[in-house]
């Protein structure tokens, strides 16, 4: 079962993410609550955006691999930041991190710059829905 991407020409071309993603019929979902860079003793790691959004990631990917998927069945990805500017600053390697994690599959996503997060000191803060077969 794979997740085919909709990206209409109207749109112009998507970088780095899908404007949609349709998953076959039959599948079951999975939603992935809000992950920060945590470690399983719940200790914030890195301090730098970047590294925080790799940990943060691949926190989102255990979920899935958890639940027996991978991260090919990733359908949205909604990222949360508290500072859009040092998003921006740090993309090259932010997408660098996200090759690392997620390979070439760019499911919809959205980016929401945010006040704070609950857990003092994250950058980041990650929630998704992955279709599993």
């Amino acid at each position: 079962m794979s997740l085919t991407p909709i990206n209409p020409e109207s749109l112009g071309a998507a970088k780095g993410y899908s404007n949609g993603m349709l998953a076959p019929a039959g599948g079951r979902l999975l939603f992935i609550a809000g992950q920060v860079a945590w470690d399983e003793w719940h200790h914030l790691v890195g301090a730098d955006f970047a590294g925080q959004f790799e940990t943060t990631l691949r926190n989102v990917v255990a979920v899935v691999r958890a639940a027996g998927g991978r991260p090919e069945d990733v359908a949205r990805l909604t990222i949360f930041v508290v500072d859009k500017q040092e998003y921006e600053r740090d993309l090259r390697a932010i997408g660098d991190a996200y090759r690392r994690v997620m390979g070439k599959h760019f499911p919809a996503m959205s980016l929401v710059e945010v006040k704070a997060l609950l857990e003092p000191g994250a950058r980041v803060e990650i929630e998704g829905t992955a279709v599993l077969p």
